[in-house]
């Protein structure tokens, strides 16, 4: 596994990532505008690529905090659904946040699944983030509806 500066080439990848059973659930709504926003036009969002084995299969951001009074990271991720399981999401989420502690000096990341995103919360107490508390009808899924995630945080000397 290994990560590299997110380039527009690989957005129709990670667009037809996003939009693949398994991972849509957690990844509602998107479309090219949405993506190229939320990676490209986002201030203070910095987007990597996740590449296995020569293959494009992933996609991590993460915003940062920089007053030094607050210094913290907020990170997402996601992977294609064919790699799901397979350990690395967790080995790329503890790659960005060693890079996140050891280079750019945080303290603190946090990262907000959706409550109902299982998988997604064990991945992510592997990597050593706990559990905060639940954010009430925090993101709206592609229904329309609300839905509750889960806000976790993990300190630097908790990385696993």
């Amino acid at each position: 596994m290994t990560l590299r500066e997110l380039t527009h080439d690989d957005l129709p990848r990670i667009l037809e990532i996003v939009l693949q059973p398994g991972v849509s659930e957690w990844w509602s709504g998107y479309d090219m505008p949405r993506l190229r926003a939320d990676t490209f036009e986002t201030p203070g969002v910095t987007s990597l690529a996740i590449e296995f084995v020569g293959e494009l299969i992933g996609l991590v951001m993460y915003s940062e905090e920089t007053d030094p009074f607050y210094k913290s990271a907020g990170v997402d991720i996601t992977l294609a659904a064919d790699h799901l399981g397979q350990g690395l999401g967790t080995d790329a989420l503890r790659t960005v946040a060693r890079h996140l502690f050891e280079a750019r000096g945080h303290h603190r990341l946090t990262i907000d699944p959706s409550v109902a995103n299982e998988r997604a919360i064990a991945a992510y107490r592997e990597v050593g983030f706990k559990p905060v508390g639940v954010m009430r009808a925090y993101e709206m899924d592609a229904d329309g509806i609300y839905h509750d995630n889960l806000l976790m945080d993990m300190l630097a000397e908790e990385l696993q």
